[in-house]
């Protein structure tokens, strides 16, 4: 009976002292991660990095395309009569000429512009190899990304589950202040009726200072937990009353059937996609020792100073007359002999980067599926646990009404009254602490499975 008036007491305090909080609307971890995901900075990194790749594997899929090129000049100076027509690559200067005893040394303006086509249509599989790997890379930024994701769900859920936990301790703190606050003023009355000795008082009074201490402190500690979540939360305020009473009373989880590393797993998948991209650059870095087949074209005009009687002009504008148009077509074979052997190298190289990637990848997903055995062995057991913590409160608090009924009648000493209340604060305590545990077992264990709807919808 009396456990019962000092719980009613209890809950009637708290919800008197927080009106504006039960008007307020109630944040579950459920409904925090699409604000985290829509605003958190590092989720915007990532997208950036896709988009960087998406880029990247767009321009290497553009050199299997023509290319084209253009120039065009326009130079002041001296010559040498040099007949004929020539398509020089952009940055070189042309001067134009005629054949003839025109003096080289007076000086003139010329023009000149062209434009060149080259394009590899052959080259052995080494641009479609290029193109993979390019491709290979964006595949592997999107694995990263959702990697990044899964990791800062369970980074938000422990960072939550910390801030339950330091909340469940604040209330633990106060339900014992107040224990021993009523405990002081029994003794304290006993005292002035001479039933008690003055040293109870004080003893008393000794306990309820520290126990309001230990309110101070744990008070610091949730606010610390507040500011860590609000990191990754945009918001200002969170409401999470609705979370703290399902943290301190767990749900059961039964493993499913699909509980388990799924190949897709996107850390598996990043470094998949990494072997095959080290795989495929080895494999165009060799076919880069090959000759490659280009198709050519070309058309230029120029313009001179120079007329077809050998008169030189020094008028910049007499610089565009006397034009000439040239075209080019052909066929071009390109072989680098000399990289043969730096070119195997390096391939050889990037196989064994890829060689070494695969192993680290079977090395991950069997780490992954110990911890996921583990995990679920945990969470069976700790469940266990809270089942019996549970009911040793019960017991408890039952227990320390009666023995605080005896206290008031006489029947008991003050330091029997505090062990007892010490025996009940400890298996709070140790309920608190197996919900915390229970929580971030469940937390980890969604980030190998890459399911959190558990915990989303039931936290």
């Amino acid at each position: 009976m009396i456990k019962n008036i000092v719980v009613t007491a209890i809950m009637v305090t708290i919800a008197a002292s927080q009106p504006i909080v039960g008007q307020q609307k109630q944040h579950t971890l459920g409904e925090l991660w699409p604000e985290v995901e829509a605003h958190y900075p590092g989720v915007g990194a990532h997208r950036s990095a896709v988009e960087a790749a998406s880029f990247n594997e767009r321009a290497v899929k553009s050199d299997m395309l023509p290319q084209l090129r253009a120039q065009a000049q326009n130079t002041y100076g001296t010559f040498n009569a040099s007949p004929g027509g020539f398509f020089p690559q952009p940055g070189f200067f042309n001067v134009s000429g005629v054949s003839g005893d025109t003096d080289s040394d007076a000086t003139t303006a010329s023009t000149f512009a062209s434009a060149t086509l080259e394009w590899e249509v052959f080259s052995f599989g080494r641009l479609q190899k290029q193109k993979d790997a390019a491709s290979a890379l964006s595949t592997k930024a999107v694995n990263q990304q959702e990697a990044y994701l899964l990791e800062l769900k369970q980074n938000l859920s422990e960072r939550y589950i910390n801030l339950l936990y330091h909340d469940a301790k604040l209330r633990w703190a106060r339900y014992n202040a107040r224990r021993l606050d009523t405990i002081r003023q029994i003794t304290s009355g006993l005292s002035g009726a001479g039933l008690r000795p003055a040293a109870d008082s004080l003893l008393a009074s000794s306990s309820y200072v520290q126990a309001i201490g230990e309110y101070d402190k744990r008070e610091g500690k949730k606010e610390a937990a507040l500011h860590k979540l609000l990191e990754l939360y945009p918001g200002q305020h969170l409401n999470f009353q609705a979370s703290a009473r399902r943290f301190i009373e767990p749900v059961a989880y039964y493993s499913q059937a699909g509980d388990a590393i799924a190949q897709e797993h996107p850390a598996l998948e990043a470094l998949e996609q990494q072997s095959q991209y080290y795989q495929l650059s080895g494999q165009a870095q060799k076919r880069s020792s090959l000759p490659s087949l280009r198709l050519l074209g070309g058309y230029s005009i120029r313009g001179s100073g120079i007329d077809a009687q050998g008169v030189v002009s020094d008028q910049w504008q007499d610089g565009f007359n006397n034009t000439h148009n040239n075209v080019l077509a052909g066929v071009g074979l390109t072989w680098d002999l000399t990289g043969l052997h730096r070119n195997r190298l390096r391939g050889e190289e990037l196989r064994k980067e890829a060689e070494s990637t695969e192993f680290r990848r079977s090395q991950y997903e069997q780490a992954l599926e110990a911890d996921l055995a583990a995990s679920q062995a945990q969470i069976t057991q700790q469940y266990k646990q809270l089942e019996k913590t549970r009911l040793a409160v019960d017991q408890s608090q039952e227990a320390y009404g009666m023995y605080l009924s005896r206290y008031q009648s006489g029947l008991i000493g003050l330091s029997e009254l505090l062990q007892i209340r010490l025996l009940l604060e400890e298996a709070e305590n140790r309920h608190i602490e197996a919900s915390r545990q229970y929580w971030l077992l469940l937390a980890y264990q969604s980030q190998l499975t890459t399911d959190f709807s558990f915990l989303f919808n039931n936290l």
